[in-house]
């Protein structure tokens, strides 16, 4: 398919995406400025404060939940033009409101570093085209965002000088924005994006030729292990058999599970049926057996803040609904909401929770390929397998052929060394890592963390989990520990399922590594985040004074797992002995992450600690890290303390929102301050 020489940009007017919310107004009212007013037109790092004092800095690390909230996800259609921006924070203040873009007639977004990162969400980049947004240009992007746009037809460039060429009225050749793509996203493009390329050029699974690793090889990572064994030839790459790809290489491979929830179902089948047939029709999906789906962020939208106030119950009882017809029309795996009144019928048949952990605990096994349509798929990686995030399309697609688009990254082999000190959990490495110069540079952007050392050797794969869960935040495509008799004991305990770790199933000596990042675990202290970005991290002892919180909340994937609510009975269970009580102003939340955490901490007698205490125990499900949920703040002098895994603006709620380890979170709401468990039973000790 060819498509037009040059792109379609319309009234050319450009939308800075900006440090000034004067400029920003400024922009929505109809004023147009300069590239040279907005940036460094000599280019640099956009938080050099020596750039020229003409230029207003970009906004750099704008998330997906910015450009998207999550209030609006319930919809999937044309009506998300309304959208984009819409929850931009820019000196505190929202300076872009509902249709501000479509109206504006803006044609191309300019931002900073790191664009579109957390959430997997295609919504974005939808909401961006169908607004008008026919080009984003940013100094840098991440990964699941710009593949996303790639696949529905949205330019992405990285040449901030293409900003004063549109301004001038130059035409922008596909060519020159497709230049320095590797083939396949180019191609994509140049198709007009996925579902059409797909059409063209991938067969069904059962017949595409898979690459064969080659015995005696160079030394291999463990990723690239199991890439290898499951890379599939197209009619684009069926002379590539002989070499290897190459990292930054776009290829194609068979998963053995892809899972979807219903905030991306609804866009799908939308897809789906604009593509290759009608809303009557029944399509013939590959391998529907290891399709799973799962109703995991709508259980307690009538308890929702956001979308209680903002109309949208009704919206996200659509939005399930036409996940339930997609999944009875084509007899998919599914595991339904699981609420307190249905709680209350379940005769223990159902089991339900958050996708991410039900995969872990019920699905993925070591040296598999797990796709899901959520950035936190990483989770399953600590079982030793390769599990991704990917966006609509991505997975419309791969129910269609069978194949997934994955680049070709390059590792990072994190070496976690020492002996974590008592109390410190992986909550607290994720956020030193995500302190690191490097990692808030973009070093981990796009790359597989392969997490390894005598830390990682002793913790449980709940603890690995945590790990792996938050190479999304990290910036990583997954992340990875090699299977061990840690894994081997979880399958057997949990799952009942009896494994043997093949031979090959670990990275080879010699392996090749982007970066080797040490880390000296026995130096680690409690951490927390401050608010605006899980890369705020710093020491809780290095608090210059005292921070008040209103609500604790103990949940999320990252943060709703055996081992977490382990962590949290022990500091909840030391008050009830001690007769420390929670204060008054402090709302505490607990969420379980599955059935069967529920079922286990029932079975210990947690429940009764947590009641006790005066917890609001919620069923398993996502909540009020999606801001779905109670938990959430509903004010702006909020601050909330939490075990979740993010805390961009707006994330959880109108509110500031900490990032802490689970006994930190819990000490802290006993304290009514944030606070370790160590330093709160110091408190208690002096009086």
């Amino acid at each position: 398919m060819t498509g037009p020489a040059t792109l379609d940009l319309a009234s050319r007017r450009v939308l800075f995406l900006c440090l000034d919310f004067d400029r920003l107004k400024a922009q929505m009212r109809g004023a147009d400025f300069a590239a040279e007013q907005m940036f460094d037109p000599r280019g640099g790092d956009s938080r050099d404060p020596l750039r020229a004092a003409s230029a207003t800095r970009l906004r750099d690390d704008i998330s997906t939940d910015e450009i998207t909230p999550v209030a609006i996800l319930s919809h999937f259609d044309g009506r998300l033009a309304r959208y984009p921006y819409t929850g931009l924070t820019v000196q505190g203040q929202l300076p872009i409101r509902v249709d501000g873009v479509r109206q504006g007639g803006f044609a191309v977004t300019v931002a900073g570093q790191r664009y579109g990162k957390g959430s997997s969400r295609e919504h974005s980049p939808v909401a961006e085209k169908l607004a008008g947004i026919r080009l984003v240009i940013a100094q840098s992007f991440e990964r699941i965002y710009r593949q996303n746009a790639d696949n529905i037809g949205l330019f992405t460039a990285t040449d901030l000088g293409l900003v004063a060429r549109i301004q001038r009225g130059e035409p922008i050749s596909i060519d020159e924005l497709v230049r320095d793509r590797e083939p396949l996203a180019a191609a994509i493009l140049r198709c007009g994006g996925l579902l059409a390329f797909g059409q063209q050029h991938l067969a069904h699974m059962q017949g595409a030729q898979r690459f064969e690793p080659t015995p005696g090889s160079k030394p291999q990572t463990l990723f690239e292990k199991i890439i290898a064994r499951h890379t599939l030839a197209t009619s684009m790459t069926e002379n590539a058999a002989a070499t290897a790809p190459l990292p930054g290489s776009g290829i194609f491979v068979q998963a053995h599970w892809r899972f979807i929830h219903e905030y991306y179902t609804g866009m799908c089948a939308h897809m789906l049926q604009a593509t290759f047939g009608t809303a009557s029709e029944r399509l013939d999906l590959v391998e529907p057996d290891s399709i799973v789906v799962f109703e995991d962020h709508s259980s307690y939208v009538e308890q929702s803040p956001a979308h209680l106030k903002n109309g949208l119950v009704p919206n996200m009882h659509a939005m399930r609904q036409a996940q339930r017809d997609f999944v009875d029309q084509h007899g998919l795996r599914f595991h339904r909401t699981l609420t307190d009144d249905e709680a209350r019928e379940d005769d223990g048949s159902n089991t339900a929770g958050i996708s991410h952990a039900m995969m872990i605990e019920h699905y993925a096994l070591p040296g598999q390929i797990v796709v899901g349509t959520d950035s936190h798929t990483p989770h399953s990686g600590a079982l030793g397998c390769v599990a991704f995030g990917v966006g609509t399309t991505d997975m419309a697609n791969a129910f269609m052929t069978g194949a997934v688009r994955l680049t070709l990254p390059e590792s990072l082999r994190i070496e976690l060394q020492g002996e974590l000190p008592a109390g410190i959990t992986a909550k607290d490495v994720v956020l030193h890592l995500l302190a690191l110069p490097k990692i808030k540079a973009g070093l981990g952007v796009g790359k597989v963390f392969e997490f390894c050392g005598q830390v990682v050797a002793a913790m449980g794969i709940d603890e690995r989990a945590t790990l792996t869960n938050m190479t999304a935040e990290l910036g990583g495509l997954t992340g990875i520990v090699a299977p061990d008799a840690q894994t081997l004991a979880f399958l057997h305990q949990r799952r009942d399922v009896e494994f043997s770790i093949e031979p090959w199933m670990h990275s080879d000596l010699g392996a090749t590594y982007a970066d080797v990042i040490p880390v000296d675990c026995s130096a680690l202290s409690p951490l927390v985040a401050a608010p605006g970005d899980p890369g705020n991290g710093m020491p809780l002892s290095a608090l210059n004074a005292p921070v008040r919180i209103d609500i604790a909340y103990g949940g999320s994937c990252t943060a709703g797992k055996r081992e977490d609510f382990d962590r949290y009975h022990a500091v909840l269970q030391w008050a009830v002995a001690n007769g420390v009580l929670l204060p008054a102003h402090v709302k505490l939340y607990l969420q379980y992450g599955t059935t069967a955490v529920r079922d286990y901490c029932v079975q210990r007698g947690y429940d009764k600690t947590f009641a006790a205490v005066g917890a609001q125990i919620l069923q398993p499900s996502c909540g009020a890290c999606a801001n779905c949920g109670p938990g959430a703040s509903t004010e702006a002098r909020q601050v909330t303390v939490s075990a979740i895994n993010r805390n961009f603006p707006g994330r959880s709620g109108p509110g500031q929102v900490w990032l802490a380890s689970p006994p930190t979170v819990m000490a802290s709401a006993l304290a009514g301050e944030l606070m370790s468990f160590e330093d709160l039973m110091k408190r208690y000790q002096s009086t």
